[in-house]
C-alpha cells in the first residue's frame, strides 16, 4: 500500500453537554472508523478533550463530526489547534 497522505495532529475541546452522553465512546468509534490514531477524554470543567493523528481529511471529518457529537449531546463549541503529541496506534478513551 502507497503511504502518500501526510500525517498532522491536532487537540480539539468540545464544549456544552458532552458528558455523560456516550460522547468519548462514540469519539472514539468515529475516530476508528476514520483511520485516526490518539486518545479522548473528559475534563474536570465539563468538556471534552482529543488528540487525533491522521490526514488531514480524516481530520477534517472528525472536526465536523465532534461540532455534531452523539445524538444525546449538545455542542456549543469546538476549538482546534495543531499539536505535536506522538499517538500510538488505535484510538483510546482516557
Amino acid at each position: 500500500m502507497n503511504e502518500t497522505a501526510t500525517t498532522a495532529c491536532r487537540r480539539y475541546r468540545v464544549s456544552g453537554r458532552v458528558q455523560g452522553v456516550f460522547f468519548r465512546a462514540s469519539a472514539r468509534e468515529q475516530a476508528r472508523a476514520l483511520g485516526l490514531s490518539g486518545w479522548v477524554a473528559n475534563r474536570a470543567d465539563g468538556s471534552v478533550e482529543a488528540v487525533a493523528s491522521g490526514s488531514a481529511e480524516a481530520l477534517a471529518a472528525f472536526a465536523s463530526w465532534l461540532a455534531e457529537g452523539p445524538p444525546r449531546a449538545r455542542v456549543s463549541a469546538v476549538t482546534s489547534e495543531v499539536c505535536s503529541e506522538q499517538t500510538g496506534p488505535g484510538f483510546e478513551v482516557r
